[in-house]
């Protein structure tokens, strides 16, 4: 079978009124290549809006009886679930007890077997009381399918007691489509204070595409936030809007953004004004990605100066808050500074001139061409996992920079700076007292060159905390292809990450993508800075090893919260984040089914291959080097 075409409908209407008659479906194309899969669950549940060219599909659904029909209202079932419970006439069974305590505590998630799933149903009462946080497992094991025990269920949920937000998080996902299940995991999350709820909005706002109608309490309490916390609200604006785009989810989004707009339109009118910026950076993208094979660099960026200097552009680009970050204004743009690099879509580095930081330039990069999205989840999983290790005091000196998709493969990238490529700096491009007798000094150099006197030691210990965060973190997210042109190191020594195409595990290779476990990486040049450059300055590599182990271990106690925001994910469509097989990836990084002892063993294996790895990493790069310096 090959499948042409696919679409979901409601059986019953945002009313409750089962649909009756005939219904002409307009439906979205199938993908072969989707898993040979005919049918699409996680589909969304609108017909395609484009029904010129889309194929039709007219049912007839049956009329059952003379009146319309409704599903049971809240009430009804409530009174059919106290019907259905069952008074506890037998005395508690030991036995029973510590096999559920064994099901609930257990590692692994295999499914149930049939004994068990009984004995939990058996049991749903004992686990409301003692094990509360376990209603996932509960509602798993319900028969969806079986009115009754659907009654009871959601009987039972008016008296669950409230789950800590990690619980509630697991319910939003589409294994869990009962809207009532929906009403209590949202009514768990209220308790999230706005910095928390800022942390997770990216996941929230894709889970909004499994909601069944339109309105829905997902939707009411991201703008109820919203509407009370601007900041909050300036994001929920960029994520929906960034997907305006999607045909199946834009009536969705567009009507949100509208009831946002409607709401604050003091604001409505800032983010215009943003808008508009970002129109004319795409105007100019397109400007230079035609100039810019007719010309050498220097007409090209001429020619670019010359487009902004015009008096729609100046007033355009100042004067707004940065998408990136709206307690940044950008008052007005530095044309002379501006630029754009060399790679294939044309980026463009724009820097602007900011009230705050006294005048000091804001530097912030234009992509056109390229999705954005995995970059900004990867950078949000950074910014959790360095939030995460700080509420333990471990302070690994991180770089999340900001990354904002803004609509169809656009977005813009925060520029770190004072900050360059190891690439450079090893090509001795950034300055001449880079130039070493071994590449391996260059970096301890530049350092050195940057950070004269007292001031080299603080920048070694920057070097050294980031250098471990950024390997746990690249490790257990499993980013791949990785080489001196998206590392970077800031003057400061904290070192940094750009870049993140492919995570979990997909690897580029000449050919094609294929998925590999990421080794740990560790770089003969980075271990060299470590020690100072002293070749066997063993204290100072173990306190680096200490760091590495001290993060990885605190990432794990975190794994569920990491697991359940990539789950929510899945809804992205992303093309690296589309089944369990990804989501196995984080499970086996953070060795979930092991013991802690287990855990810190398999991990220092792995740190010490990556050891004895490295050297191999060095010819890899300098190959990388030089391949590049043939391209110039």
């Amino acid at each position: 079978d090959c499948p042409i075409a696919w679409v979901n409908v409601m059986l019953f209407d945002y009313k409750d009124q089962l649909k009756t008659g005939e219904c002409c479906l307009h439906m979205w194309s199938s993908f072969p290549d989707e898993k040979g899969e005919l049918l699409n669950p996680m589909g969304t549940v609108q017909c395609n809006p484009n029904t010129e060219s889309a194929a039709a599909l007219v049912i007839c659904f049956p009329s059952v009886a003379s009146h319309p029909v409704y599903y049971p209202s809240f009430e009804q079932l409530l009174e059919l679930g106290r019907n259905g419970e069952q008074p506890r006439t037998a005395p508690e069974d030991p036995e029973e007890k510590l096999q559920l305590k064994e099901i609930l505590e257990r590692r692994s998630h295999t499914e149930l077997y049939e004994h068990e799933k009984d004995l939990v149903w058996k049991m749903r009462y004992d686990i409301r009381e003692q094990y509360p946080q376990a209603l996932a497992k509960l509602l798993t094991i319900t028969k969806w399918n079986k009115h009754e025990d659907v009654a009871q269920m959601i009987s039972l949920l008016q008296t669950w007691p409230e789950l800590p937000v990690l619980n509630a998080l697991e319910l939003l996902d589409f294994s869990f489509p009962d809207r009532y299940v929906g009403s209590f995991a949202i009514n768990s999350l209220k308790k999230l204070t706005d910095h928390e709820l800022f942390q997770y909005l990216l996941q929230l706002v894709q889970v909004l595409k499994y909601e069944s109608y339109l309105d829905c309490e997902l939707t009411k309490f991201l703008l109820d936030r919203a509407l009370s916390n601007r900041k909050i609200g300036h994001f929920l604006f960029w994520h929906l809007r960034s997907e305006m785009h999607v045909p199946a989810v834009a009536l969705r989004f567009g009507l949100i953004l509208e009831a946002y707009c409607r709401g604050s339109t003091h604001h409505m009118k800032v983010l215009m004004k943003q808008g508009e910026a970002l129109s004319k950076m795409k105007a100019l993208n397109e400007f230079v990605k035609l100039s810019s094979p007719k010309a050498t660099k220097p007409q090209a960026k001429e020619m670019m100066h010359m487009c902004m200097k015009q008096e729609t552009y100046l007033e355009a680009l100042s004067h707004l808050q940065s998408p990136l970050n709206p307690s940044i204004i950008l008052t007005e743009v530095c044309v002379d500074q501006c630029t754009f690099m060399d790679s294939k879509m044309k980026p463009l580095w724009i820097v602007f001139n900011n009230e705050e930081t006294g005048g000091g330039g804001v530097g912030i990069i234009f992509k056109n061409g390229d999705d954005l999205r995995q970059d900004m989840l990867t950078l949000q999983m950074i910014q959790l996992m360095d939030v995460l290790w700080k509420q333990e005091g471990l302070d690994l000196r991180m770089t999340p920079y900001g990354c904002l998709s803004t609509g169809d493969k656009t977005g813009l990238i925060e520029v770190v700076m004072h900050s360059d490529t190891i690439a450079n700096i090893q090509l001795n491009k950034s300055n001449m007292a880079a130039t070493a007798a071994f590449n391996k000094d260059a970096l301890l150099n530049w350092l050195k060159s940057k950070n004269p006197g007292d001031a080299l030691e603080q920048a070694i210990e920057e070097f050294t905390l980031s250098c471990a965060g950024y390997c746990v973190a690249t490790y257990v997210l499993g980013i791949g292809d990785r080489h001196s042109d998206n590392i970077m190191i800031r003057e400061t020594g904290q070192l940094f990450h750009i870049d993140f195409g492919h995570f979990l595990g997909n690897f580029k290779t000449k050919f094609g993508i294929n998925r590999e476990r990421v080794p740990f990486i560790l770089t003969y040049d980075f271990v060299h800075v470590i020690q100072q450059g002293k070749t066997n300055n063993s204290e100072k590599f173990e306190r680096f090893r200490g760091y590495c182990e001290k993060a990885y271990m605190i990432l794990r106690r975190h794994g569920p919260l990491f697991l359940h925001l990539f789950a929510l994910m899945k809804a992205a469509g992303l093309p690296e984040l589309s089944c369990s097989k990804d989501i196995q990836y984080l499970k086996d990084s953070l060795a979930l089914g092991k013991t802690d002892e287990e855990a810190l063993k398999h991990f220092r294996l792995k740190f010490n291959e990556a050891l004895r790895e490295s050297w191999k990493t060095k010819v890899n790069w300098l190959a990388h080097n030089v391949s590049k310096d043939n391209r110039q």
